[in-house]
């Protein structure tokens, strides 16, 4: 049970049913209170040469009480009444309670009667708020008190042991160690901690206590085997004897104090090698990530299929989207990590970080610049590897369209031209044949265009190298070769004809004028119906309206046609009259060609068919091109608000970086405003995103609503972001110089005054003359050598420019006080004593052994500069922490 609130330093003890309750749940624990406050006591009582045996009894009549009071607060109490009535009793016991509320305790359900009756619940209540209030309640340790306060101090205490963690004040002292521990850590030649074992609980606890009666004159409280034997110590005992270790080491705390100084300087030094080792570190990882991705970005071989390429593209949006961003903001955080670590260094007057060669800023910022150069382009080269593979694909399909009608329009044309029957045939019969192979040259010459038309498109699929070029190139081979072997046959079948045609004289004109026009009729809508059918690619709205025009036009010669056909049926409806009419015998067919009224009339319904067909499909595809009309506008209209907007803002950072007025922490307040404003608008970049993947996805590649792109639009976004992070980690490391170095900040307005009178092109920097020009104006009188060591210091990389940082860092260090120098001087009096050296031992025992040894490593090269081995003076000692300063 507790009885003391660490939020209210004045309640230290809780209702008395709280006492009840607690004391009820463990009998052990009244035990180990009654044993722990009685020694406590007697450890006081002693001084005024007295003790008590019974803490129920013996404070009864209130007179040892006032006397404990008295011992332990230097203080005289109201002389007390020597009576041995009940009512002298109660009259002491008040006194004494007055008395411990006069000190800010507030004592709750505790009266004089019950300590007279001898209340034990109420007794032990009562001693443990006196020894909360004079015992435990000033123990202060970093900025913590009381409880905490000793629980802190117990865990820094102890901290570099094994086996032992102090989380509370009950089971963690179980074992014994943690007592080992904290006399080891201040008398070490007391306890061999080496041979403890953490299974010998009752060992390391006598031993303990043993050892803190007989040297450190702290009574034995409590019973090794009333702690072992106990689940849970109570709590109010094993702080009591905490307590007692802690003011009994409380003389060594200046001690502790100067090291505690030096473990921060030592801590601030590794903690600068923390920061160099993590920026390496980042930059080898940011670095390793640009080499792994260049090649990657580089890579321009095309793929065979629009599925491969889709892909890539893909890829490409995931690395945009998911991939470069962290990358970005690591590029963005090694900046000012580098900038917070030479500031850092600088403040500590160490030597400013030089990376490990090709790892320096600028070699990053060179690595990514070839990352974007790679980048760029890249995009672009898929969506025109996608347009390409797009075209051959409707290429190739044509192809295969044209060929297919020619293959089944040439389909036994060989065998026909190489038949033998003009040899049996009569005058009249090979007059038809004549006239037939005359409507079948028409044919055969009509069909020159589409063979023209599948080589030239053979061709150009061998132009934009199409990956199935052998396969094409073998069916053009064929129907070319197929082509040249129809015209010679051609050929020679007219010859033979001809020869014929002298001893044959009869024709029938009428079935010749029937095959002359049935044959241009039918191929023409033979060529009607394979462009009604032909496949369309269209990415503007006007190429849809002249597609759509053309369809209107050869709707409107459609009257004209089928006058043509009409003729054409008319023609063969007068042949087959006159072979009724003079019985001829023509076995019901057209010996001049093998176009059949049926199959006219059938390619014509089909073509019929085939219009309506058209009309939805240039229909569908007019709303498609209107929708990505409406996207080109949506994207083209945000484009031109979100482009102008991230180039104002460019150039309001850039005003401000220059501009700047009030206090750095308005400035800073100001700055981080402002780019919480800015990230506020990042939801306004992923909507135009988001339209700008709608415009991909539609496969839309050119926009004339806008000349900004999206690639714009992130460059400029990330370098909006970059800019203001780097603005404000200028003014966080301008408020640490100032406040390490003392800079008020009427100096401060007055070194921004006078850097920016000097900043001639206003670019945030001064070169080397306007810099020169400042410092002469500043009362400086300098030669070469003491400028170009000027300028050594505020400009280390040699860029030939003085940013304000170095700038306000060069002044503050001429002005700076000599605070660093007598912090050492008191830390160093401390620990070395009149002696005017420290030990190594020295250092190994008053310092963790963490910080001892890198202290130790530090000083090796010092080591024995004085007469005594192993031992530093002041100045070694000063330099080997601080470096070769002012010190």
């Amino acid at each position: 049970m507790d009885h003391y609130d660490p939020q209210q330093t004045n309640d230290y003890m809780q209702p008395e049913e709280d006492w009840d309750r607690d004391l009820l749940l463990d009998p052990a624990w009244e035990k180990q209170q009654r044993k722990t406050f009685t020694a406590w006591c007697n450890s006081h009582l002693r001084k005024a040469g007295t003790q008590i045996e019974n803490i129920e009894e013996d404070f009864r009549d209130g007179l040892k009480l006032m006397l404990l009071l008295e011992v332990i607060s230097g203080e005289r109490l109201a002389k007390p009444e020597r009576g041995k009535m009940r009512v002298h009793k109660i009259s002491n016991v008040n006194k004494a309670l007055d008395f411990i509320a006069s000190k800010g305790v507030k004592l709750v359900s505790i009266g004089a009667e019950e300590i007279v009756d001898g209340n034990v619940k109420m007794t032990l209540g009562m001693i443990w708020t006196i020894i909360l209030r004079f015992a435990i309640q000033d123990i202060s340790v970093e900025e913590t008190s009381a409880k905490e306060g000793l629980l802190l101090w117990c865990q820094r205490k102890t901290a570099p042991y094994k086996n032992v963690n102090i989380q509370n004040f009950h089971i963690s002292w179980k074992d014994g160690l943690g007592f080992c521990a904290l006399i080891h850590r201040h008398r070490p030649e007391l306890i061999d901690y080496g041979k403890l074992r953490k299974d010998d609980p009752l060992n390391n606890l006598n031993t303990a206590f043993d050892v803190a009666e007989k040297y450190l004159d702290i009574p034995k409280m409590l019973d090794a085997e009333d702690i072992v034997g106990t689940a849970r110590p109570d709590e109010k005992a094993i702080m009591t004897y905490v307590s007692s270790f802690y003011h009994a080491f409380s003389g060594a705390q200046k001690a502790e104090t100067a090291a505690n100084r030096i473990c921060k300087v030592l801590a601030v030094n590794q903690e600068n090698e923390q920061l160099m080792e993590d920026y390496e570190k980042l930059a080898s990882d940011l670095l390793e990530w640009i080499r792994r991705t260049i090649p990657w970005l580089e890579n321009r071989a095309p793929e065979n299929t629009m599925q491969a390429m889709q892909q890539k593209l893909e890829d490409f949006r995931d690395y945009r989207r998911l991939h470069k961003p962290p990358k970005v903001q690591e590029k963005c955080q090694l900046e000012i990590n580098f900038n917070t670590l030479q500031t850092k260094l600088r403040l500590s007057n160490r030597p400013a970080f030089m990376p490990s060669e090709g790892k320096m800023v600028s070699d990053i910022n060179n690595a990514w610049g070839g990352l974007e150069q790679a980048e760029k382009g890249y995009e672009e080269w898929l969506l025109n590897e996608i347009r390409r593979l797009e075209r051959l694909d409707h290429l190739a399909e044509k192809f295969r369209q044209k060929a297919s009608i020619h293959e089944s329009w040439t389909d036994g044309k060989e065998a026909m031209l190489q038949q033998k029957d003009y040899e049996t045939a009569t005058l009249s019969e090979i007059k038809a044949l004549l006239k037939k192979h005359e409507a079948f040259e028409s044919d055969l010459a009509a069909h020159q265009d589409r063979v023209e038309q599948i080589a030239a498109i053979a061709q150009e699929l061998n132009e934009l190298d199409y990956y199935d070029s052998p396969s094409v190139n073998a069916r053009c081979q064929k129907i070319c070769d197929q082509w040249d072997n129809l015209g010679a046959l051609t050929q020679k079948r007219r010859e033979a004809l001809e020869r014929t045609e002298k001893l044959l004289e009869t024709i029938d004109q009428l079935y010749l004028e029937y095959a002359k026009r049935a044959a241009p009729f039918n191929n023409w809508m033979e060529g009607a119906m394979e462009d009604l059918q032909d496949t369309f690619i269209v990415h503007t709205i006007e190429e849809i309206q002249g597609l759509t025009t053309a369809h209107e036009q050869f709707k409107a010669t459609l009257p004209d046609a089928d006058k043509e056909r009409q003729a054409i049926l008319g023609i063969h409806n007068e042949v087959s009259k006159i072979v009724q009419t003079y019985h001829v015998n023509m076995a019901g067919t057209n010996p001049y060609t093998t176009i059949t009224p049926h199959e006219i009339n059938g390619k014509w319904e089909h073509v019929r068919q085939l219009v309506p067909r058209r009309d939805q499909a240039l229909m569908e595809e007019h709303a498609r091109q209107q929708q990505n009309e409406r996207l080109r506008k949506q994207f083209g209209a945000q484009a031109n608000v979100i482009g102008p907007w991230i180039q104002t803002k460019m150039e309001e950072i850039g005003r401000i970086s220059i501009e700047m007025h009030g206090t750095l922490e308005d400035q800073l307040n100001h700055l981080r405003q402002y780019e919480k404003s800015i990230v506020n608008y990042k939801p306004k970049i992923d909507q135009l995103e988001g339209d700008h993947q709608l415009i991909q996805e539609a496969l839309i590649f050119d926009n004339k609503h806008t000349n900004y792109t999206m690639e714009h639009i992130r460059v400029g976004w990330e370098q909006l972001l970059t800019t203001i992070a780097r603005t404000i980690n200028e003014v966080e490391n301008q408020i640490l110089t100032r406040d390490a170095k003392g800079i008020s900040q009427e100096q401060m307005n007055e070194f921004r005054a006078s850097f920016n009178h000097f900043d001639r092109k206003k670019t945030g920097m001064m070169d080397c003359e306007d810099f020169r020009a400042c410092l002469i104006s500043m009362g400086y009188n300098m030669g070469e050598a003491e400028f170009a060591r000027i300028m050594s210091i505020v400009d280390p990389n040699r860029l030939g420019v003085v940013t304000f940082q170095a700038f306000i860092d060069f002044m503050s260090r001429e002005t700076a006080d000599t605070d660093t120098a007598d912090q050492v001087m008191a830390s160093f009096k401390i620990l070395a004593g009149d002696k005017n050296y420290i030990t190594v031992d020295e250092l190994r025992r008053e310092l963790p052994p963490d910080q001892a040894e890198y202290c130790i490593a530090r000083m090796a090269p010092y080591n024995g500069r004085d007469a005594v081995p192993g031992a530093l003076d002041y100045m070694s000692f000063s330099t080997a922490l601080y470096g070769e300063s002012d010190l």
